[in-house]
């Protein structure tokens, strides 16, 4: 199998020829980890594909050339994401730019990034043919603020705000994530007619053992709007796939998550979901994307320990259905090339 059919036979929920892997559901940079001359594409079976930078963005990169890299101000991707939504995260006090706002007129009144309302289409399927070429999964994501719909509209209302708002002002509520539904659907038509394999819609609802929102909330909210980002996408590209990404504890909407489209959860984190009683509640037909790792692991944890836990995933949930992949950011400075290393070569040897 090429590595882009093994991604696709393990999201059908079939067994692949070994392992399909991955190192994260967004693009990594080589020049993002400790030794990036020790990293190859063909040791992963997909790469996410990115947006062309702003010229403000390009300047705002060269300002941070500087910093070293262990300095923690995000990406550089981040840091531009932030930009252009106007999210200081320098400014605890005025970070969020509708934290303000008294009434429905001041959120329409918010002019929402027009940059993130068109697409180069030739540029980004430029890269997917590319990844096609060497054999690879070509994986998209979504400019946002953190997320699609949920973490985009608490980061511009400031989360207690937003939280009232879904009980208090639900009106509020629904404008604003009307605004951020036609702009994630413009987002993800043009992944679809760039060719994209799988798009990862990321909006973090989890946290440790609970959801941030009840389910009921969510159902109301956010499920219908998910399955129209998808519904949009798929007009133009039927096989396409999605991920869903969200850290912590999102169990009770797995069921619903399966119901609008979605092929697998991501990152499914040990310390937070059971990766095994979910897969025997759903079975493969629900994919795996991470399981690897927790917080602590990749930073603290010796290579052999990695090397353990890789094999105890692939052991117990099977390869049908399985994208093994870190469960945690493994492009942070606090991070030994060792243990990645660790996860690449356990992947080769028990998968």
């Amino acid at each position: 199998m090429t590595s882009r059919e093994r991604i696709l036979c393990a999201l059908n929920g079939k067994e692949p020829d070994r392992v399909a892997c991955a190192m994260n559901f967004y693009r990594i940079e080589p020049e993002d980890l400790l030794k990036p001359n020790q990293f190859h594409e063909e040791m992963v079976d997909i790469q996410f594909i990115d947006l062309p930078a702003l010229p403000e963005e390009e300047a705002l990169f060269d300002k941070l050339e500087p910093y070293d890299a262990d300095t923690r101000l995000g990406t550089k991707y981040q840091i531009a994401n932030y930009q252009r939504w106007n999210y200081d995260i320098e400014k605890p006090d005025t970070r969020n730019p509708l934290s303000m706002a008294t009434s429905l007129e001041d959120l329409k009144s918010f002019s929402l990034p027009e940059e993130l309302l068109t697409y180069n289409i030739d540029y980004l399927s430029d890269q997917v043919k590319a990844l096609h070429k060497k054999g690879m999964a070509a994986g998209g994501n979504m400019p946002h603020l953190g997320g699609e719909l949920f973490e985009t509209a608490w980061r511009l209302r400031g989360l207690e705000n937003f939280l009232i708002d879904l009980i208090k002002r639900p009106d509020w509520v629904e404008y604003l994530l009307n605004q951020l539904t036609i702009m994630a659907k413009r987002a993800s038509i043009a992944l679809a007619k760039a060719g994209v394999d799988v798009i990862a819609l990321d909006d973090d609802i989890g946290m440790p053992k609970t959801m941030i929102i009840s389910p009921d909330i969510w159902r109301k909210f956010f499920k219908p709007r998910m399955a129209e980002i998808i519904s949009a996408a798929r007009a133009v590209k039927p096989d396409l796939h999605f991920i869903y990404h969200s850290d912590g504890y999102f169990e009770p909407v797995i069921g619903d998550l399966m119901d609008i489209g979605f092929q697998a959860i991501n990152p499914v984190q040990p310390d937070h979901m059971d990766a095994l009683r979910i897969r025997k509640r759903f079975g493969p037909k629900l994919a795996f994307w991470g399981t690897v790792g927790t917080q602590s692991a990749f930073s603290f944890n010796t290579p052999e320990e990695i090397k353990k836990e890789v094999k105890l995933r692939i052991e117990t949930l099977g390869t049908a259905g399985l994208i093994i992949c870190p469960a945690y950011d493994i492009d942070e400075p606090d991070i030994p090339w060792t243990n990645i290393a660790a996860f690449l070569e356990a992947v080769k040897l028990y998968g």
